[in-house]
């Protein structure tokens, strides 16, 4: 990191708590910080008193305009600028920002998708603060962060439900704490993402009508040299794109996003950053705004990022590693073992329970990473597969043996010490020596976390988080419930309450666990047997949202209606009709405008030549232009190829079209459009290994990857 990076204060364009304490007398930020942990409501007063100070802050800082930041169900962050500056009575200009503009705005906002929870004509949509996240001045505008509601009260964005499901997962998680630490008062869950993505020549992908509209090639032919010799891998970082990486560092730094790690990822061209661990809802923020400063930043050095899942055919993918864990109000990490029996005792209720979460919602969990550019790229060989699964280690394996294989009912004295020292009181020095990885599951324990591998580079954290928090929240509120009958019907002590509960739980989540390699055949044909599902395109995985289980599981914790998730179900799908079908009309668009119209103008090159020897050999020409015919040949086969190959993708596309049930639509793109991409790319690709390179209208893959 450039040097000058470190001249300004850390966050310094972060209207946090640092700028809380200098601008707000001590009632007033108490009242504020008291409202950011419990979430009660902000009264006018404080609000007009928290405005004045965030106006003159940010004007310090030379903003102009302010906005409400929320975030959509685009998947980006979404923005409307009005300045600060207003009129009086007297027609002066005056600079006004006030607790009204801060706490709610209207910013109608109807074109946003909603499932059918709004109309385009009926355009009042709310954004509502978030006090939780701090507002950042971003340019020349203050970025307030928001949530983004319907008139009705509906969720329209991914922040609402998010807050919920952190609201519902403390309070659960809070509960069963107490049962180790009566005075734990809230819980936390934390996130650490890893954001992995490419980078390439601005200049080059702009020769790629694929990579501009889609995001991905849809044809180009591997490069004779890709990621085989891994010597990309955590090799030096290009000067060049060490450039950028540090001018985003730098961003980060003032807008307080605490990104600590880059490298070279395994792939040519491709990398990763990541930061520190933070509180789930601020670094959902963090995150969104720090795909919006990519795009920016490699702008200014001459680079498109790409943030899809798959941009390019042959090599790795990239993903967007979501590392969950929970914290106490002491800073006590709940999957972290602690020095005492007890602690590790609290470490393996919530390391059970998430287990046992992941177990009743598997398929759930899949469907809040189902997208279509992830469905390119899991199981592809360089991501977890689509069947959700734990790895926890041989280690913690035998360690769960061992407790399911405790004593029904109460423990003796005897039975409980040889518990507590020999299996509880070592998993510290078990999760120290246990190195084991499994790059193919998409859950796995990682010593204090578990790291869910499978959500897409481009995705929104707080979906899969939502998810994740919710199911925990439900399974830690089972706990309970079955811990308190045992201690107040049966009459059991707390440990001897919790083991058995603890013991029966083992039990159950066997299923999930695997240790294995997740590519393989016959993991597939076991994790069947299972019943766990195997939902490998987004149409096939979508429905999960909208089972029984699930409405059960967000109405109970009041994260989502029944209206809500069938609202999100239907936006899903048809995100991934309208990205296949834009797909789809590129890759015609390319084939017959850009490949065949060059394939026919190399081939009237090759017919001249082949003209040129008639002259000069006669009826001898055909043995010196043998290899010009063949090649003549081959070129119109490929275009034959090409062309009916684009006629039936659009006689299909047509057809689906017609369809007006949402599920169906998506489903006759994903099988019944999709599949000729493959059949067309692999005629394109043919055919660019045949035409001369200074024709070829398109940066090909050793260009684009291969930056000089």
């Amino acid at each position: 990191m450039q040097t000058e990076t470190f001249s300004m204060p850390f966050g310094a364009y972060v209207f946090n708590e640092t700028v809380l304490i200098q601008y707000l007398n001590k009632e007033a930020f108490t009242k504020i910080t008291q409202a950011i942990i419990s979430g009660s409501k902000i009264d006018r007063v404080l609000a007009d008193q928290i405005a004045a100070a965030m106006k003159t802050w940010a004007l310090s800082k030379g903003a102009t305009h302010y906005t409400h930041w929320f975030q959509p169900l685009t998947g980006a962050t979404a923005e409307k600028h009005d300045a600060f500056y207003d009129r009086a009575e007297t027609g002066e200009p005056i600079v006004k920002f006030e607790g009204d503009q801060l706490v709610q705005q209207e910013p109608d906002a109807s074109s946003f998708p909603s499932g059918g929870i709004r109309n385009t004509f009926e355009a009042r949509g709310y954004t509502a603060w978030d006090p939780s996240s701090p507002a950042f001045v971003y340019g020349t505008t203050l970025c307030i962060p928001t949530i983004f509601v319907s008139y009705t009260g509906e969720a329209l964005d991914f922040k609402t439900p998010l807050i919920k499901s952190l609201h519902a997962l403390d309070k659960a998680a809070t509960a069963v704490c107490r049962y180790f630490d009566k005075n734990t008062s809230r819980v936390v869950a934390t996130l650490g993402w890893e954001q992995e993505y490419f980078l390439v020549d601005k200049e080059r992908a702009a020769t790629r009508p694929d990579l501009i509209l889609t995001g991905r090639t849809l044809m180009g032919h591997e490069s004779s040299k890709g990621q085989q010799l891994d010597d990309h891998y955590f090799g030096s970082i290009p000067t060049r794109v060490l450039d950028f990486m540090q001018a985003l560092e730098k961003e980060c730094w003032l807008l307080g996003i605490p990104v600590k790690t880059r490298h070279n990822e395994v792939a040519p061209s491709q990398f990763e950053l990541a930061p520190i661990y933070e509180e789930v809802n601020l670094a959902v923020d963090h995150n969104a705004l720090l795909m919006d400063i990519m795009n920016r930043i490699a702008d200014k050095h001459q680079f498109k990022v790409l943030l899809h899942e798959k941009p390019f055919a042959g090599i790795n993918g990239s993903g967007k590693h979501n590392n969950w864990s929970l914290a106490t109000n002491k800073g006590i990490n709940l999957l972290s073992p602690g020095k005492t029996p007890m602690s590790n005792l609290q470490f393996l209720t919530f390391f059970i329970s998430t287990i046992g979460a992941v177990l009743e919602h598997e398929s759930l969990l899949r469907a809040a990473i189902a997208s279509s550019g992830n469905d390119h790229r899991l199981g592809a060989n360089e991501a977890p597969p689509a069947i959700i699964s734990v790895f926890i280690g041989q280690q913690l394996s035998k360690v769960l043996d061992d407790l399911e294989h405790v004593s029904k009912g109460k423990l003796s004295p005897q039975e409980k010490t040889d518990l507590k020292l020999n299996v509880i009181g070592k998993i510290p020095e078990i999760l120290l020596d246990n190195t084991d990885r499994n790059r193919t599951s998409p859950f796995a324990f990682t010593g204090n976390k578990f790291e869910f591998r499978a959500v897409g580079s481009s995705a929104n954290c707080a979906k899969p988080m939502t998810v994740l928090n919710a199911m925990v929240a439900e399974r830690l509120n089972a706990f309970k419930e079955q811990t308190d009958a045992l201690i107040e019907k049966k009459g059991m002590k707390k440990d001897d309450a919790i083991f058995n509960v603890l013991r029966d739980q083992i039990k159950g989540i066997k299923s999930i666990l695997f240790e294995g390699d997740g590519y393989s055949k016959e993991w597939e044909k076991e994790s069947a047997k299972r019943g766990l599902s195997n939902n490998k395109t987004t149409p096939e995985a979508l429905p999960a949202y909208i089972h029984e289980k699930s409405v059960l599981l967000f109405e109970h914790l009041n994260i989502f209606t029944e209206r809500e998730l069938i609202a999100r179900y239907q936006v899903d799908l048809e995100e991934y009709v309208m990205k296949t079908q834009i797909e789809a009309r590129t890759l015609g668009d390319i084939s017959r405008n850009h490949v065949i119209p060059t394939g026919i103008r190399y081939q009237n090159t090759l017919i001249e030549n082949v003209r040129g020897l008639k002259e000069i050999y006669g009826e001898a020409f055909e043995k010196h232009a043998k290899e010009q015919m063949v090649i003549i040949e081959r070129i119109s086969q490929h275009i034959a190829a090409i062309n009916r190959g684009v006629n039936a993708m659009i006689s299909a596309r047509k057809k689906a079209n017609q369809l007006s049930d949402a599920h169906q639509k998506a489903m006759a793109y994903c099988k019944e459009v999709f599949p000729f991409f493959e059949e067309i790319r692999y005629q394109c690709d043919k055919l660019e290994l045949i035409v001369d390179a200074s024709l070829w209208p398109m940066a090909k893959y050793r260009q684009l990857l291969f930056m000089q």
